[in-house]
């Protein structure tokens, strides 16, 4: 007997009645399966509810129904407790591998021990102040606050100091994350199972506005310098405000996201299809 736990986008109806029927296929088999109170909520199986603290316990597998976000919202529950599957619902996700036409198959090869586990890095990240710790897969934003403007973020590596960026703010990415907020700020795209840490500003007032790629090992200090605060989030959920004179610390995890894969993960058609670059 396998135990499950399912992770459902809570807004996507299609999330739901896929949720339901990969509930059905395992408990016909005599599989457990497990739901946090949300996801719970969104299928109406209330006596499925399992605690964060303790759904991990003896977990084989997390499955993923939704976009990258619930693929997110996933990881960070399980850790590298467990493997993930992504089942994609929607547009052409980075991180899910299988359609939702493909679940039962999936899940008949997971069990029958037919897959790969891809190891994906992870950050760690320590914020002064009150805001705490926590650890990301995509990206950590230290960026002005909604009602701010510029701000100014020193930034120490491998604890020298580097520079003082004047900007809307600066992106710690992985390369996982590569292909999300740190694209849109002119990031590169890097392959995900690569071990790297990328600096990226967001519009950045001042003349050097390029990309850092620095070795896993890196580690990043920024520091709140100006006179204003800035937001902290992590994988796009906000961790707090930091004070001026406050820092954030960015680290390569001791940890590891598994995302289960079913062959060769073929990254660069997942980037032709995405931008629609049409063959030669």
């Amino acid at each position: 007997m396998a135990v499950v736990a399912l992770f459902v986008h809570h807004e996507h109806a299609e999330a739901r009645d896929l949720a339901l029927d990969a509930l059905a296929w395992l408990i016909d088999r005599g599989h457990e399966v497990r739901l946090l109170a949300d996801d719970a909520s969104t299928i109406g199986r209330p006596d499925l509810v399992d605690e964060p603290e303790s759904i991990v316990t003896g977990l084989d597998l997390a499955v993923s129904l939704g976009g990258d976000g619930t693929m997110l919202r996933a990881v960070r529950v399980v850790g590298d407790e467990a493997p993930v599957i992504g089942v994609n619902l929607g547009q052409l996700g980075y991180l899910t591998e299988i359609e939702p036409s493909g679940l039962h198959v999936a899940l008949k090869r997971f069990l029958a021990g037919s897959y790969d586990v891809e190891a994906r890095m992870l950050l760690d990240v320590e914020v002064g102040g009150s805001a705490g710790s926590d650890r990301a897969l995509n990206e950590v934003v230290v960026e002005k606050t909604p009602e701010g403007t510029t701000v100014r973020l020193g930034v120490w590596i491998d604890g020298s100091f580097f520079a003082t960026y004047a900007a809307d703010g600066l992106i710690v990415a992985t390369p996982t994350g590569s292909t999300a907020y740190a694209f849109s700020a002119r990031g590169p795209i890097v392959s995900p199972t690569h071990r790297a840490i990328m600096l990226t500003p967001v519009s950045p007032h001042m003349l050097f506005d390029r990309t850092l790629v620095l070795d896993e090992s890196a580690e990043i200090r920024i520091e709140v310098t100006g006179p204003r605060g800035a937001a902290v989030s992590v994988d796009g959920r906000p961790l707090g405000i930091c004070a001026p004179g406050d820092s954030i610390t960015c680290t390569r995890s001791a940890h590891s996201a598994h995302l289960v894969t079913f062959g060769d993960r073929d990254f660069l058609r997942i980037v032709t299809a995405k931008f629609g670059l049409a063959p030669r």
